[in-house]
């Protein structure tokens, strides 16, 4: 089975957690956390930092790291580093998603997040 390996930021402010939503592919329309793929020579915090500026056109700070999910799609097996993470700048410009939100912990659940991402919804909820 195809390996992939990803960072998710899980970006907090005001006792919130920013979530966004896929505008393409497969799982169009389902929620997840922002981040990517690892490129070579890449630590987990440097993929994540370049992969919110490239998404988000922002810029964060790694603050702790807080699981690695491990979870079987259909057609590949997914390893997510997920890390707490905060905005460094305020603006934030949607380049790849096609929503985004801010949730508090009791609105967690009122999206439909992808597979994996749930399992760290349940572990910040």
């Amino acid at each position: 089975m195809k390996q992939i390996e990803v960072v998710a930021a899980i970006i907090r402010k005001d006792n919130k957690i920013f979530a966004t939503q896929r505008g393409y592919g497969e799982w169009k329309d389902w929620w997840e956390f922002p981040g990517g793929k690892m490129e070579v020579g890449e630590t987990p915090e440097e993929a994540l930092k370049r992969e919110i500026r490239e998404e988000l056109s922002t810029e964060i700070s790694v603050d702790e790291f807080l699981s690695t999910v491990e979870f079987d799609y259909p057609k590949f097996h997914l390893t997510m580093h997920c890390y707490l993470c905060s905005l460094l700048t305020e603006a934030l410009h949607l380049n790849e998603h096609e929503a985004a939100c801010w949730l508090s912990k009791d609105e967690l659940d009122s999206v439909k997040w992808l597979p994996a991402d749930l399992e760290v919804v349940e572990v910040i909820s």
